[in-house]
């Protein structure tokens, strides 16, 4: 990117960092009036500083919910977090979700018609990049050498800082993964590579798949042990959780299918010390970091982390029409989200996950997409606790958005064995049968050995991680994103659907990115 039009970072919300604000160019070096000589004299700054690599994936900027944004201030504050644009990229060209507001750039999405200019797209496209070039400077900032010169020779500070630098390396990863996915062929710049004016180059899927797999599986063992005392942090479970998407994913990225890869790593993460949540329900709630499923949250806190992305966008824009806001533990509602009539009708009588919905005065069909009563209302988040009572904030919520949990690895396991790697088919029988219990109660919704199959696995995917950011992948990988082979409201602009284009199953790459950039070359078909 230009860096000329990238913002210098500053100290922020408590944390200090140095870093390229809403820059791709990640090997121009940073603008800032914070420098070596003046952030890390004090062993606290390191500590500071991995936390504010964490919390780029919560917050937007660098004063509470607003006002000092990490990004240029053309992009909304709100509209631009993190969470808020990779969940809205994920879910709403996909059946499972549709926003009624007609901010630019949201009815593209919501109809799988969007152009390179989409703001949301771009805004998505550059968060990718603020958390990596924050990743590869703190790595940059904590090599021995650099210590050394500093005076930092406490064995414990180095031994703590070591794993932040391999906490640092899973984050810088898990935005890797999702530009892989989303955009295909990136820049790939680490924290090797010299800081100067030079344009990074476009690396392909392969290069970045690779890089992927071998950083993930060098860090594995080196992470924070998983545990009360770690949560929020990335843990040796959530480094294989990453690596079995990535891995089920293969074929999309690469050519080259490696679903035993997905059924190890699956494998991995299923030996514990996680185990499935007894409520469903409480895994959505402002209390959810005592879940035993979660294995990598993003936090929230009314109080202490506050934003108008994230898991407060979720619950304030999933609630309009006759619902109390109260009920949700929010001081209002933003009439925005409800379900496309394809996820609704996938879930069957009896089954519990859908208890939240709200059909009273909604109808199922989405006729229109600026009313809020067409398309059933699906509050899936809420600000109350397991015990009903209020979160912290009544605007910003305390309820933390699980990028993992458990329940996907178990059907990771069970796609991956239908699809030829290996493992047993009872024994993935046995896993979905699991989620069906506890979605039903009983045994009543559970299924036989002749009725796993692909197609079931995939309409199980959006039963049971309904709106947690993973339709779009699936749908990829599966082939339906785009053309005809299965159409869902709106889809290609039409209220009954019609086939998109191929094009559509990667993102384009901003603009701007390829003017300042001649070694990137757009994606095809835009």
């Amino acid at each position: 990117m230009n860096f000329r039009t990238c913002k210098a970072m500053a100290a922020a919300a408590g944390f200090m960092f140095l870093g390229a604000a809403g820059c791709t160019d990640l090997t121009v070096e940073p603008k800032s009036t914070i420098t070596e000589s003046n952030i890390f004299t004090s062993a606290s700054s390191y500590r500071a500083f991995i936390a504010r690599v964490y919390t780029g994936l919560a917050i937007s900027g660098q004063q509470g919910a607003a006002g000092r944004p990490d990004l240029d201030p053309s992009f909304d504050e709100g509209f631009s977090q993190y969470v808020r644009v990779y969940w809205t990229a994920q879910e709403l060209p996909t059946d499972e979700a549709v926003i009624g507001w007609n901010d630019t750039g949201l009815p593209e999405l919501n109809t799988q018609t969007w152009a390179v200019t989409n703001g949301f797209v771009v805004a998505m496209y550059y968060r990718i990049f603020f958390q990596i070039g924050m990743a590869n400077e703190f790595l940059r900032q904590t090599t021995d050498e650099k210590l050394s010169a500093r005076g930092h020779n406490d064995a414990a500070l180095r031994a703590e800082i070591a794993t932040f630098r391999v906490e640092a390396r899973f984050l810088r990863a898990l935005s890797y993964w999702h530009g892989l996915d989303l955009f295909g062929s990136i820049p790939l710049v680490t924290d090797a590579d010299e800081l100067g004016p030079i344009p990074p180059a476009q690396a392909t899927r392969q290069e970045i798949y690779d890089f992927l797999v071998s950083e993930l599986t060098d860090i594995q063992g080196d992470l924070p042990a998983p545990g009360a005392a770690n949560y929020g942090r990335a843990s040796g479970p959530a480094a294989s959780m990453l690596l079995a998407k990535i891995y089920l994913n293969a074929e999309v990225y690469t050519g080259t299918a490696n679903y035993a890869g997905a059924l190890t790593a699956a494998q991995a993460v299923i030996a514990g010390p996680y185990s499935l949540d007894n409520s469903y329900r409480e895994i959505f709630l402002a209390d959810n970091h005592t879940s035993p499923e979660i294995i990598f949250p993003v936090p929230q806190d009314g109080l202490r982390t506050q934003t108008w992305g994230g898991t407060t966008f979720l619950v304030h824009a999933s609630c309009g029409g006759s619902m109390s806001a109260s009920a949700y533990g929010i001081d209002g509602c933003w009439w925005g989200l409800r379900l496309k009539q394809q996820a609704y009708n996938r879930f069957g009588a009896g089954d519990n996950r859908a208890a939240f919905f709200y059909t009273s005065g909604q109808s199922v069909a989405v006729n229109s997409i600026g009313n809020f009563n067409d398309g059933v209302a699906a509050p899936k988040f809420a600000n109350v606790t397991s015990t009903g009572s209020p979160g912290s904030h009544p605007t910003h919520v305390d309820t933390d958005f699980p990028m993992f949990r458990l329940a996907d690895a178990y059907l990771i396991y069970a796609e991956a064995v239908l699809r030829g790697g290996g493992g047993s088919q009872g024994q993935a029988l046995t896993y979905v049968n699991a989620l069906r219990q506890r979605a039903y109660g009983n045994a009543n919704g559970s299924i036989t050995s002749g009725q796993l199959t692909l197609d079931f696995i995939l309409d199980e995917r959006g039963r049971e991680l309904l709106w947690e950011g993973h339709r779009r992948t699936d749908l990829v990988r599966y082939g339906r994103f785009t053309g005809g082979t299965y159409l869902w409201a709106w889809k290609g602009g039409v209220a009954a659907g019609a086939a998109s284009a191929a094009h559509l199953n990667l993102y384009p790459l901003p603009a701007n990115e390829l003017i300042a950039n001649p070694k990137l070359t757009q994606n095809p078909g835009y």
